[in-house]
Parts: C-alpha cells; structure tokens; sequence
C-alpha cells in the first residue's frame, strides 16, 4: 500500500500544487481545507502523516494539531507557516509537531523532511512491536513469543472487536480464561463486566440457579429472588468455562440462552430478554462428545462459530523461559525474595520438561523455588524431585557423543547461554560469572552463534 499523506491548507492553489508534487513523489494524498475537517479525517482514515497549515479561517492548525495528537499520538505533523510566525511554530512542535516548513516552501527540505518523519514512524512502530514480543507480552497479559502463541494472538486481534461466539478449546492449564479476558478487554464491550462461571462446579440444580437467577421461594433457601450470570453480563461478556460438563438436561436449557439470548428465571414463568457475548471453553473434543451422544449437536453448533486452540506448553517450549522469568519475578516481589533469575543447569531442565500440567503447571513450580531459595538463582535442588528425575532419565549418562538428551550439545551451550543473559536483562559480566565462563569466551561463543 501506498503512503497516504493528509494535506491541510485553506489556499486552494497551494493545496493543489502540493497534491501534484507528493503524487509525483509516489505518495497517495487526500486533502481537506479546515482544521476540523482535518481532525475529523484522522479519526476515520489511517494516514501516515500530516501536513498542515498554521493559520486557516475556522479551526487553526495549532487547534487541530492539539486534537490529532491526543487521538493520535504516532502519527507525524509537519507545520507549514509564514516566515513572521515562525515563533507560533515553534509553539506547535512543543504541542508535538514534528517539524516546520516556512513559506514559500522549498520543495527538497519539504521532501526530506517528510521522509525523515515517515521514517521516524517506522521505527517507533517497529520499537513498539520489538518492546512487546521481548517482553513475550503483546496482547492483555498473554505471554510467548513462540509462533503457535503469536498465532493465538493474532486470532484474539481479529475476533475480539467482533460480537462472535468464540469457543476456547485446550488442555486444563493451558491459560484459557487469560485468552477469554484478552477477547473481552479487546473488545467494545471492555466497559462492561466479564462474569465467568466454571460449569464443572455446581450441580445441575445449582447451576441453573447460577446461570439464569431465580425466584424467592423457587426451592430451600431461596430467601429472595436473585439475578444469575447472564443477566449480571447484560451489556457485556459471559465466559463458561468447562462447559464440555454439562448435563444434557442443562444443555437443552442454556441452548435457548446461547441461540436467543432469552433466559427465566428458576421458579418464574417470564422470559427476559439478555444482550452478552458468550464466550466457552472446554479441556474435551465437543465433536467426539456429540459423536457419543453426550453433548447436543445444536448447542455444539451455536459455539462453533469461532473456535480459539490453546497449544500445550510441549508445544510452545521456546516460551518456557520467557514464562519462567516472568513467574519468577512476580513471585520474587510478592515474597519479598532477592532472587534474580535461574542458573544455566535449572532452565535447561524446565525447559526440557514435558510439562502435563502445562502453563498452571510451570507456575506452581516457580512459585515454589521461589520460596524454596536461599540464593539469588535458582538452583535445581528447589525444583520438583519428579522433573529433575525426569532429567536425569532422559540425559544419557557420557559417551562420548556431542549430544545430550537427544540434542547437539552446542544447541543446549547456546540455550543455556541465552536463558542466562535473558534472566541477568544482558549483562554479559554477570552471565559469563554464572556460567562459569569468562566474558571474552562468552563474546566468542555469541559471535559463534551469530547472535
């Protein structure tokens, strides 16, 4: 696509003239002559940058200015002004502008210029974009950079500003009300209220009651009429979780719920009308559970519509040490523990562990070595007896071979090495003193790996 520049001058000869040289120089353009009109363009198209007179009749360009930085930030303004206001330009680029051309314009310096502001966005873009995969978080807490993670993020991007019935399908563990939180928080029901309910943890009869509310005196203990789940959603998003456990009873009443967005209330014979979004997730394959008649095909359906997969952490084992470290600090600040990160032997074996419980799983174990440790790294004596055995078992004992458990044993050096500079933030003197190694081997090692 072609860069899209926003000119604004109240001069119609100048804006033409403008349009005609930017076009030459390859830029698609688009022009208004107001100040408003301009602030009004920028909110409905994305333009790379704009180029904007000072002085207009209605709104002026210093007032426009104000306004298209506080929507946007990002985007470039080049003030033009008459050489006698250069003080008022001035003015604007302490409001943000960019830069400032004088009149009449010399069309080289407004070519580089322009250039030089593109190309300034670029890179904070791509500042941007690099500050949040090295932080492994990119979207509402979820953190990976691997790309069976990238590719769930994405897939939150385009469902979330849609009002699609997303179903979150993964093992227990895998993190898949974090997504449905991304889902809502991305969403233009953000505003509004989330309301999760785990559908495996009631009984049918309690279930019911907690999803669609019910009357007083509908059964014991029912002191007072009370709203359930989906009305407490209205406006916003509803999250079932484990719904693959539902009764086929219960089923066929949340079908009506799911297809027509109408609930009742236990014990009452009126019909309320709710507007959420519905979100589920289940640990089970609902298509095998259909195919065995324990779940109903038309529900199954209904929640088909979008469907989000969760990759096991087996899957996304490059995120193991990204997720490792962040555990490790929240716990770290949260017991008031000095601990920094991890020593080389201690990662290598989270990260070659199989992980069944997968994410919630990782998390308890650094949660635990955190409290266990008494050092400033973590080593594999607080780490569970079983994963180290696990290690053990599937490192074979020397052979002489450059190998180690199945991997060349220059992959698990440069592993071990860049898991150790990821947790010391790069300070390569406090990683070459962790692994044993001086900082010029280091430097020849990463030189090696073309890091």
């Amino acid at each position: 696509m072609k860069t899209k520049i926003l000119i604004v001058d109240d001069d119609k000869g100048h804006l033409s003239m403008l349009e005609t040289i930017l076009g030459g120089w390859g830029y698609e353009t688009a022009s208004v002559m107001d100040g408003a009109e301009a602030v009004a363009s920028v909110k409905e198209h994305p333009y790379d940058a704009v180029l904007m007179d000072v002085r207009m009749a209605k709104v002026s360009g210093i007032e426009a200015l104000e306004e298209i930085k506080a929507f946007n930030p990002a985007i470039p303004v080049l003030i033009m002004t008459a050489y006698s206001s250069v003080d008022v330009a001035v003015g604007a680029m302490k409001l943000g502008a960019y830069d400032y051309l004088t009149k009449p314009l010399n069309f080289d310096e407004l070519k580089i210029i322009l250039e030089r502001a593109l190309e300034h966005k670029r890179l904070s873009e791509e500042n941007r974009h690099l500050k949040e995969v090295s932080s492994g978080q990119s979207l509402a807490g979820i953190i990976g950079t691997s790309p069976a993670m990238q590719e769930v993020v994405e897939m939150v991007k385009v469902v979330a500003p849609t009002e699609a019935t997303v179903l979150i399908t993964g093992e227990s563990g895998t993190g898949k009300e974090l997504v449905a939180r991304a889902i809502h928080a991305n969403s233009a029901r953000k505003a509004k209220q989330l309301v999760t309910i785990n559908c495996a943890a009631l009984s049918e009869t309690l279930l019911e009651s907690e999803l669609f509310g019910h009357e007083k005196g509908a059964f014991t203990g029912a002191d007072k009429r009370r709203d359930g789940r989906f009305m407490q959603a209205d406006k916003g998003t509803i999250f079932l979780d484990e719904i693959g456990e539902i009764s086929m009873p219960m089923q066929a009443k949340l079908l009506r719920a799911v297809q027509e967005r109408e609930i009742q209330r236990v014990g009452s014979d009126t019909v309320q009308s709710v507007d959420v979004r519905i979100l589920a997730a289940t640990n089970k394959d609902l298509k095998t559970e259909v195919e065995a008649g324990r779940f109903r095909e038309d529900l199954y359906y209904r929640l088909h519509v979008m469907v989000l997969r969760l990759p096991s952490l087996r899957e996304r084992q490059d995120d193991v040490p990204l997720l490792a470290n962040f555990f490790l600090k929240r716990f770290a600040e949260k017991n008031r523990k000095a601990v920094k990160g991890f020593t080389p032997l201690s990662m290598d074996m989270l990260i070659r562990y199989s992980w069944p419980g997968n994410v919630r799983e990782l998390e308890n174990t650094i949660e635990r070595a955190v409290i266990l440790s008494m050092g400033e790294y973590v080593t594999e004596k607080e780490l569970p007896a079983s994963l180290v055995k696990d290690y053990e078992q599937a490192v074979p004992s020397a052979t002489g071979t450059e190998t180690l458990g199945g991997q060349p044993l220059e992959d698990v050096q440069k592993a071990a090495i860049l898991a150790t500079l990821e947790q010391t933030g790069w300070n390569k003197s406090e990683a070459a003193k962790i692994l044993d190694i001086t900082r010029t081997t280091l430097n020849n090692k990463l030189k090696k790996y073309g890091v």
